[in-house]
């Protein structure tokens, strides 16, 4: 495919910018689980969520309500994000509503600390942007897959895409949707050395008649890879790939 140098620095610049704003994952400082009912929450240890940081009580949450009650009285309602999560502003944090499962948590991130990443990258590689076949399974799968940082999970998988490397078959599972496009969870050569030990991330774009574009000089690191407070899905055995793919975001 013809390379598009201009596309994949404003792709560049948009992780970056994503990555490092308000509720991106480099201010994120806790993440607790929600007792069922409203809770009292703060850094004082007679806190139904003890966080780690901020005033001996900040507040009230209600998760089941999505809502927050200041010492004063104040309630507050959480918003939806573009994020797909609901947030709150409460001086000086944001707080988020992060649901796995079953379990919602509090999702704190400190609106203080500075918020700057100096991303790497292979050189461009135009050989590793694949127009690969895209299929849909015979019918959905349910499949259990590991989290870094949390208990496994249940995904459904539709659709997987399939490619020759090196005259050899690969294929991989689409275990994820991020806005509306298929997310592939993968692991290479490169993983533990060049590249975070223990996934990138994948969007396949330009699905049109049966094929899927897979750039991999997008791909990128999880959330995990900056901070200890994100939870984040394994690759599965498919997506385990016996070969290096020298490009994409590196260390």
């Amino acid at each position: 495919m013809t390379p598009d140098p201009m596309a994949l620095t404003a792709w560049k610049a948009d992780r970056l910018r994503a990555l490092t704003a308000e509720d991106g994952w480099l201010n994120l400082c806790d993440r607790v689980e929600i007792p069922p009912g409203p809770q009292s929450v703060g850094s004082g240890a007679q806190n139904g969520v003890v966080i780690a940081t901020g005033p001996k009580v900040l507040g009230v949450i209600d998760a089941a309500a999505q809502s927050f009650t200041l010492p004063d009285g104040t309630r507050l309602d959480f918003a939806a994000s573009a994020g797909g999560f609901a947030q709150l502003r409460v001086a000086p944090f944001l707080l988020e509503l992060h649901v796995v499962g079953a379990q919602t948590a509090l999702r704190l991130r400190d609106l203080r600390l500075p918020r700057h990443a100096n991303l790497q990258y292979f050189p461009y590689r135009p050989e590793w942007v694949i127009r690969a076949d895209w299929q849909a399974l015979p019918q959905p799968q349910t499949k259990s897959i590991g989290q870094k940082g949390g208990s496994e999970t249940e995904v459904q998988l539709t659709h997987f895409a399939a490619f020759q490397h090196l005259g050899q078959p690969v294929t991989l599972l689409a275990t994820h949707w991020k806005g509306d496009k298929p997310m592939f969870v993968i692991r290479d050569q490169t993983s533990g050395t060049e590249t975070y030990a223990a996934s990138r991330f994948l969007i396949g774009e330009e699905i049109t008649q049966g094929a899927i574009t897979l750039d991999f000089n997008r791909a990128f690191h999880p959330p995990c890879s900056f901070t200890d407070f994100a939870i984040c899905p394994l690759p599965p055995r498919e997506n385990i790939l016996p070969f290096r793919i020298e490009a994409g975001e590196r260390f």
